[in-house]
């Protein structure tokens, strides 16, 4: 009898045991669903652990850098020292490939915590962080500006082609591909959160981009997103979600749909559009179109048309060789220059709005019809199956002008800070975050990541310091510390130093401005001008030989400067361990 009972005992037990498994497992499981599907969004002005983990591990080489550079630094007080490089087109993107190296060789890369980019500098940082070592080996990544084979039209096609078939294709895709075989010289299929679970041989990377409906229409604390590896995001409104997630379908802060996440292409496009923005087009305005003050939206719509026709043009030529259709390349390229020659014949000086906008919509149809026309006469074969293909995707976009769309994880999303031009749009609309500030520096302002020392080699074009001024106002609005910057230096603008230090106080980060064209490469203000207009931002790729001398040019800014940024470094750590 008692051992039946205590058979039966064990049995209950052993039962209350296997149910008690299946519903911890069941727990866990929708647990696991939910947070997917509920609650993706993480809402924190706080680090996120993936990157949390990073910079730990990032620490232990800096620090090491730090004492083989005779820099007294504990573990505990490693400062947080980042690179923030500028836009500028290609000028900023191979100047920072120089920059980078020069540091390599001085012992000063490895002292970096963060990377962080806009615009052109992301198209290297793309190209850079393909290599997991590329910090070990700069040599590598030079090399690639000037040995990597072409990128193949029928390559940038196929790409297309798929890009072609989702929901947010946009303009933005044409600019990436066309950026990454024209510019960078490679196809990067990976996804960003790749990155996720490298090891910290390299800086920890933040790419950043701003939010179109709110760059036009909504408070400030809705514009500028930030991309890492782990998150992507609102800096200011603390919202992020899984970069692996951006893209994906949201409403009301749930996961409805997962989709793919974008590559590397298409983020360089995001990243690099300046255009996107309207009000860019003025620095293409020929004089002769007489629209100086107001761009009215008939001259916007033929500059739309003219400027991706003659950049479509530009790129595609890089990725041919064949010489048959270098030559019909030409052949379109003087079509379209001859139609707007034509244009100019035609005063526009007294027409009527009306007359105006019939007679620039005359223009970009026959613009069109020309690229049609020159199309439909090449020789069958895979050149002209290519090329139509291209133009009949490039046509209709232009049209509608949709760049960098992508799923809005904010659609719907039940918080008050949420502005309304994110709550009620599904989709957000990411271009070149260098349209508000041509720095990443509010990434990097402020508490969350408590920045020590920025170190912002200036590649940008217009007004010289803009970006320092504009980050100024920016983190005033914000209330976040900001060095103060001192009118003298602002009165080099004409013709700057090579290297300025605005000096941090308490929790306002150290910034050391290192200027690409200066004092010490510019005899006078003339010179520095002739300069900034020969490598200007919006023309076609590079010549090996400009190529050379912006990566030339900013290898030495930083050797000439050594010295000055041992000592802010030396500082940096100081400063940290000071605050311990």
């Amino acid at each position: 009898m008692q051992t039946g009972l205590t058979g039966f005992m064990n049995a209950v037990v052993c039962l209350c045991f296997v149910n008690s498994v299946i519903l911890s497992q069941a727990a866990d499981n929708m647990e696991g669903n939910v947070a997917l599907s509920e609650r993706p969004i993480r809402q924190s002005h706080s680090l996120c652990a993936g990157e949390k983990e990073y910079v730990h591990k990032r620490k232990q080489i800096v620090l090491h850098s730090l004492n083989t550079l005779e820099i007294n630094c504990t573990a505990d007080s490693v400062p947080h020292i980042a690179l923030l490089a500028s836009g500028g087109g290609q000028r900023a993107a191979v100047g920072l490939v120089g920059s980078l190296h020069q540091m390599e060789k001085e012992g000063l890369l490895d002292t970096l915590l963060y990377l962080g980019g806009v615009s052109g500098s992301t198209w290297s940082m793309a190209s850079l962080y393909n290599d997991s070592q590329f910090s070990t080996n700069m040599d590598a990544a030079v090399s690639r500006l000037f040995d990597s084979p072409s990128v193949k039209l029928e390559q940038a096609v196929d790409w297309l082609g798929e890009r072609a078939k989702e929901e947010h294709f946009s303009l933005a895709d044409i600019w990436g591909v066309l950026t990454s075989a024209g510019f960078m010289k490679q196809m990067d299929l990976r996804c960003l959160s790749d990155e996720a679970n490298r090891n910290a041989t390299n800086p920890y990377p933040i790419y950043c981009a701003i939010e179109k409906h709110c760059f036009t229409q909504g408070p400030i604390e809705g514009k500028w997103f930030e991309i890492s590896p782990h998150e992507a995001g609102f800096t200011e409104l603390g919202l992020f979600i899984e970069t692996s997630l951006l893209g994906s379908k949201f409403q009301n802060g749930t996961l409805l749909e997962k989709k793919k996440e974008m590559d590397m292409v298409k983020l360089q496009g995001i990243l690099g559009c300046a255009i996107a923005n309207e009000e860019t087009l003025r620095d293409f305005v020929p004089q002769w179109l007489n629209v100086s003050g107001h761009l009215d939206s008939a001259a916007k719509e033929y500059l739309r048309v003219w400027i991706i026709l003659d950049k479509v043009i530009a790129l595609t030529r890089i990725t041919v060789k064949d010489t048959t259709a270098l030559m019909y390349l030409d052949k379109l390229q003087k079509i379209l220059e001859d139609k707007v020659n034509h244009s100019k014949t035609e005063s526009v000086e007294a027409e009527s709005m009306e007359e105006r906008k019939t007679l620039f919509n005359q223009w970009s149809q026959e613009l069109l019809a020309a690229v049609e026309t020159w199309s439909q006469s090449l020789d069958d074969g895979a050149f002209k199956t290519d090329v139509s293909f291209l133009i009949n995707q490039v046509i209709p976009l232009i049209a509608e002008w949709k760049w960098g769309t992508t799923g809005n994880f904010l659609y719907r999303y039940q918080e008050s800070s949420v502005p309304a031009c994110l709550y009620s749009n599904e989709r957000l609309q990411l271009i070149d975050a260098g349209l508000v500030i041509n720095v990443p520096y509010p990434s990097f302002l402020g508490d969350k990541r408590d920045i020590d020392l920025i170190i912002a080699p200036e590649y940008s074009a217009g007004n010289m310091f803009e970006t320092l001024t504009l980050a100024r106002d920016y983190a005033a609005e914000m209330k976040k510390p900001f060095p103060e910057i001192n009118d003298t230096i602002l009165e080099d603008s004409d013709w700057p130093k090579d290297c300025y230090v605005l000096e941090g106080k308490e929790k306002e980060p150290t910034i050391i401005y290192m200027p690409l064209f200066n004092r010490r490469n510019c005899k006078d203000a003339e010179e520095f001008k002739a300069k900034m207009d020969e490598f200007s931002t919006f023309q076609r790729p590079f010549s090996q030989e400009k190529i050379k001398f912006v990566l030339e040019t900013a290898k030495e800014n930083v050797k000439n400067n050594k010295e000055t940024l041992l000592k802010e470094i030396n500082k940096a750590a100081l400063r940290r361990h000071n605050k311990w």
